[in-house]
């Protein structure tokens, strides 16, 4: 059952059918009350079927006139996570949201969900895992379980999360395992949909393989990556930025056991640093960007994101970087499955 029929309640129905429908649903006691195309009428709640019987109310009665009218809705692509966030520090539990014409297309429960990205998901999960055989003999990589789950369950139930829904994958090798595995995502309240090479185009040309982006922003992601980045934050800053896209990245530190000299053009010494650390940023495989930009990637050939980010440069586009702050590991070789299956017993995906 989808979070909508859970919630809504037909305007005609009774006010047992509604008790009973209240008391199926605690915690989470608050229904939507809708006419016959799920256009939003009221909210009812315990509260407001109590206060109909103190006021002369009977089982009798319309759930209309129980009801409060006009309560908290947002409407598809006309909200700020800023907004989102105040509702949810102000305790507000479940919120409708709506189309154009107030008809309930969602609901967001702050029990499962922190918030709605406005963005579509593509996450990669075609390539063969050939540095991880045997294991990937007989199973694509992104199914190989980290733990009590795959790795690539672990993004989509992130995304979920953070209210990405719209979750496309871009399969190949042993794709049919990972149809069988999700199917349309329904059972996670997704909308999972999935698109296949039939050669091979690259870490990037397979997303024009797809064609029904609901969203102007795209989050792209390989599904062999285990990360707890903050998808909120890394999208507040991508959006305050005013980028066209921008890039995960993590820290890679060099330490010099030496003290290290630092010359001009010439042999003379500007400075002196001692036994000094270089951070360096890698490359993360998470990147949010305009959909706009997939204009510039060519079809039906072999196409890197790194030559994404060549065009993006080579035509004076914005882009930027976001460190990772939390954890990340992308799961290319044994070594890094093994870790894997040891650093999920102690974090929080």
């Amino acid at each position: 059952m989808s979070i909508v029929s859970k919630h809504c309640i037909n305007k005609n129905s009774s006010v047992k059918e509604a008790l009973s429908k209240l008391n199926e649903i605690a915690p989470d006691s608050i229904l939507f009350v809708v006419d016959e195309d799920v256009k939003l009428l009221g909210s009812l709640t315990d509260g407001d079927l109590r206060r109909g019987f103190i006021n002369n109310l009977g089982f009798e009665d319309s759930l209309l006139n129980f009801i409060k009218k006009d309560p908290l809705s947002i409407h598809l692509n006309n909200y700020s996570l800023e907004e989102l966030k105040s509702y949810q520090e102000r305790l507000f539990k479940l919120i409708p949201i709506l189309d154009d014409e107030n008809i309930i297309v969602d609901i967001l429960n702050f029990r499962y969900q922190s918030t709605i990205i406005p963005a579509d998901a593509v996450l990669m999960a075609g390539g063969k895992g050939k540095r991880l055989m045997p294991l990937t003999k007989n199973t694509p990589k992104p199914l190989l379980k980290v733990g009590d789950k795959p790795i690539i369950e672990y993004n989509i139930d992130r995304f979920i999360e953070v209210g990405v829904k719209n979750i496309n994958l871009s399969i190949n090798y042993l794709g049919e395992q990972l149809i069988n595995y999700f199917g349309s995502g329904e059972n996670k309240g997704a909308n999972i949909k999935y698109v296949k090479e039939t050669q091979p185009l690259g870490t990037i040309g397979s997303i024009l393989l797809i064609n029904d982006f609901k969203f102007d922003d795209v989050i792209v992601m390989n599904s062999d990556i285990l990360t707890n980045i903050d998808f909120e934050d890394f999208f507040l800053t991508y959006k305050n930025s005013g980028a066209d896209m921008a890039i995960a990245a993590t820290s890679y530190h060099v330490d010099v056991p030496y003290a290290v000299l630092e010359v001009d053009g010439g042999n003379k010494v500007q400075s002196l640093k001692e036994k000094p650390r270089y951070t360096y940023y890698s490359n993360a495989g998470i990147y949010i960007l305009k959909r706009e930009l997939l204009n510039m990637i060519p079809r039906n050939e072999f196409y890197d994101i790194t030559d994404l980010m060549d065009a993006i440069l080579a035509e004076g586009k914005s882009m930027i970087t976001y460190p990772i702050n939390g954890y990340w590991l992308d799961i290319g070789k044994h070594e890094d499955f093994n870790k894997a299956q040891e650093d999920i017993k102690h974090i929080k995906i």
